[in-house]
């Protein structure tokens, strides 16, 4: 081969060796972009709760809360929305005295033996709905029966609007009868009112 072909060869060359580094370039960025768009955060089960209220005869609240809530939120920046996955440990809760605490965790109620863990999975949601409130949609099993529910996101002040600085407050009612709960309905009300006060970490965070 001549000099002057060789030339030719490597002026054809250069130019697909410098495609094929721009093109792994950029993959590595766009994959680098995605992961920013996409985000997984943990529910931090430290700053987290759960509560409810159920009326006795429809005057009385009697009030309890749940000592354990985990989960995630996905979030998508690209479309501007969310999803949570939120579960409660049923056997973790806290009321005013013992014998009410065991009441709730009893077969009459949540029947913690058989059923510790409440779930609710949302449906996608707007992201923007974290900082002016909005209503969630999703999928609530209790007791093993899962039921349609909707909580209802509050506005936030807070200027981090993904609940690392102050939490995001969200609340629903629900009916006992729904998920198998059917005693006392003389004395205590069907309606059951759920609370959440919710805080998130990164996921690296909430595996320590």
């Amino acid at each position: 081969m001549t000099r002057r072909s060789s030339r030719r060869s490597a002026f054809r060359i250069w130019p697909l060796l410098l495609s094929g580094v721009c093109g792994a370039a950029g993959a590595t960025h766009g994959a680098t972009a995605a992961e920013v768009r996409r985000e997984t955060l943990a529910l931090d089960s430290a700053r987290s709760q759960a509560g409810f209220e159920v009326r006795v005869m429809w005057l009385i609240g009697v009030r309890g809360r749940f000592g354990t809530l985990r989960g995630t939120i996905d979030i998508d920046r690209f479309r501007g929305n969310a999803s949570v996955n939120a579960r409660i440990d049923v056997n973790d809760v806290h009321m005013r005295s013992a014998s009410n605490e065991a009441w709730v965790k009893s077969a009459e109620f949540f029947d913690a033996e058989h059923y510790p863990q409440i779930q609710f999975v949302s449906d996608s949601f707007p992201l923007v709905w974290l900082k002016s409130g909005g209503q969630i949609e999703g999928m609530l099993t209790i007791r093993g029966v899962t039921r349609h529910a909707n909580f209802d996101l509050a506005a936030s002040a807070c200027p981090d609007a993904i609940a690392r600085a102050c939490p995001t407050e969200a609340g629903g009612t629900i009916r006992r009868s729904d998920f198998g709960m059917h005693s006392r309905r003389g004395a205590l009300s069907d309606k059951v009112q759920l609370d959440f006060s919710i805080y998130v970490l990164p996921v690296a965070e909430a595996a320590r």
